[in-house]
């Protein structure tokens, strides 16, 4: 998937500026994106997996951020400033995406009592966390994943959403209140 986004970024791009860019350029900046793409790509993945839900629209939400990343390869300055530009693109691909489909569907899929002994206990409660973040209304679970999955301040998810800072605030306290009472989430101590 990630060879064939950079192949088809790259084409796009000779196309949109009309094919004057010359083939040094070109495959030089073809070569820079494929290596941040080789790079970074796994994070990226993850964390459009944790906006989309599943694995299908996240590689559809991906490779489009990428497409856009691409486009704009020339103005992004510094190249620490790059994940957070995919990341911006990926936010702004899925808001878009959240807006036309207008839908609220939420998986009832239940997982069976674990005993907290149980050795594998914690991979069946981070799969049940990210059941319930996955429930979560989508501007709620968008504030969830960028404070807590992708460790962005809250400054930083109020510019990235164009929201005030109390807004992003209010939303992942909703939010972490919702998962606190989540049927998925509540775990029973027994006595041994």
């Amino acid at each position: 998937m990630i060879e064939s986004t950079c192949r088809n970024a790259s084409r796009r791009y000779a196309n949109r500026v009309g094919g004057r860019v010359d083939e040094a350029t070109r495959q030089t900046r073809y070569e820079e994106f494929s290596d941040y793409v080789q790079r970074r790509g796994p994070a990226l993945q993850r964390m459009a997996l944790s906006l989309t839900g599943n694995h299908a629209d996240a590689e559809d939400l991906l490779q489009a951020a990428l497409v856009k990343t691409f486009f704009a390869w020339e103005r992004i300055s510094s190249p620490h400033a790059r994940d957070g530009y995919v990341r911006r693109a990926m936010v702004n691909t899925q808001i878009s995406e959240w807006r036309r489909k207008h839908l609220d569907v939420y998986p009832t899929d239940e997982i069976p009592e674990q005993r907290m002994d149980d050795p594998t206990w914690r991979t069946d409660l981070a799969d049940a966390v990210g059941r319930a973040i996955r429930r979560l209304p989508d501007r709620q679970r968008l504030a969830v994943v960028l404070r807590y999955y992708e460790d962005m301040s809250e400054a930083e998810i109020a510019s990235a959403l164009g929201v005030s800072v109390g807004t992003v605030k209010s939303t992942v306290s909703r939010a972490v209140a919702k998962l606190r009472h989540d049927a998925d989430l509540i775990i029973e101590r027994t006595a041994p």
